[in-house]
């Protein structure tokens, strides 16, 4: 089985830097990923002439949305401008012709003891996914910490799913299975993959990533293949068997890219 392995790049000429890493996917933001200014295409042949260079060089784009996006929350000058936010990039990502756009799950308030909370942000993704106009694949990630974190648990990916399901361009709605998000959100990677196929019945797309702390950590710091706390076999096993394309999003440049593409190639 062939899969394919890439990583998150800089913006400016994605082009450019799938070949520097001789892949033939990549990921990156469009824009400021902290920022609600919108997505900006800084590709100097503009979103038409990155689609063209990337369908003529055999290039397969991803899209990974602001961080800040947050759906699923109470506190409407987040939950509204995220909202905005989803569609502008849904529609700035289908119009270089990318594969897929990939969002945080979010959460809700930490402040509040009342367990209706969660409901009401499983609510929140469904409203959000039937007030946008899905062009193409919007990919939910699952994330590392987070009490009131809509995809850090299991049960919590059921609920979005669950909620999600039946809601007007749901065939639109995939998955991204983070590695270095599940072991630190203490979700074993041994059983990952049945488990999110379970719930989902799909994995679109894998983040092939080491982590820096041990599991349950809640903590969110990636570190290069074979260079953190993950076993790698279990890295290893969970992209053979989730058989969706990779990217890794781990430090460095083209070089340290190349080596984790190797590192995995090695042991898959």
């Amino acid at each position: 089985m062939s899969i394919s392995i890439g990583a998150h790049v800089d913006q400016a000429d994605p082009i450019a830097e799938a070949r520097a890493r001789d892949t033939k996917v990549v990921q990156f933001f469009l824009g400021d990923p902290q920022g609600y200014q919108g997505p900006v295409v800084q590709y100097a042949g503009g979103a038409s002439g990155l689609r063209a260079d990337a369908e003529a060089a055999g290039i397969d784009l991803y899209v990974h949305a602001p961080y800040i996006v947050n759906v699923a929350t109470t506190n409407n000058r987040i939950r509204i401008p995220s909202r905005k936010l989803l569609q502008q990039h849904v529609d700035a990502a289908a119009e270089i012709g990318a594969k897929g756009l990939i969002v945080h799950g979010g959460h809700v308030e930490n402040k509040s003891d009342d367990p209706r909370i969660i409901e009401t942000g499983f609510d929140n993704w469904r409203k959000a996914i039937a007030a946008t106009d899905l062009k193409l694949p919007v990919l939910i990630e699952n994330t590392a910490g987070g009490e009131n974190a809509m995809t850090r648990y299991l049960e919590r990916i059921a609920g979005v799913w669950s909620a999600i399901e039946g809601t007007e361009g749901d065939d639109l709605v995939g998955f991204c299975l983070d590695t270095c998000h599940a072991h630190a959100g203490g979700n074993p990677l041994e059983t990952i993959v049945d488990d999110i196929r379970r719930i989902t019945g799909r994995i679109d797309l894998v983040h092939c990533n080491d982590s820096r702390d041990e599991f349950d950590s809640g903590a969110d710091r990636h570190a290069s293949l074979g260079a953190g706390k993950i076993d790698p076999d279990l890295l290893a096993a969970v992209v053979r068997d989730a058989g969706a394309p990779v990217i890794c999003e781990t430090p460095g440049g083209a070089d340290e890219h190349s080596a984790d593409f190797a590192w995995l190639r090695e042991r898959m």
